[in-house]
């Protein structure tokens, strides 16, 4: 009977650890795309300039 290679498994284990840990970073560092930027007006673009609405007056 061949005898368990514990030092593979823990190999395989240690990858796995370092993997999640390295995904979890990831999604923290990279925003979310449903959530709101820095809680500005949605109407608005990036540079604050407001977007007019289909009859041409800009929002309130």
């Amino acid at each position: 009977m061949a005898t368990p290679n514990y030092g593979y498994e823990k190999r395989q284990k240690e990858l796995a650890k370092k993997r999640k840990k390295e995904e979890k970073l990831k999604r923290k560092l990279d925003p979310r795309p449903d959530e709101p930027t820095e809680g500005g007006d949605p109407a608005a673009t990036p540079d604050g300039v407001d977007i007019p609405d289909a009859t041409g007056n800009p929002p309130a």
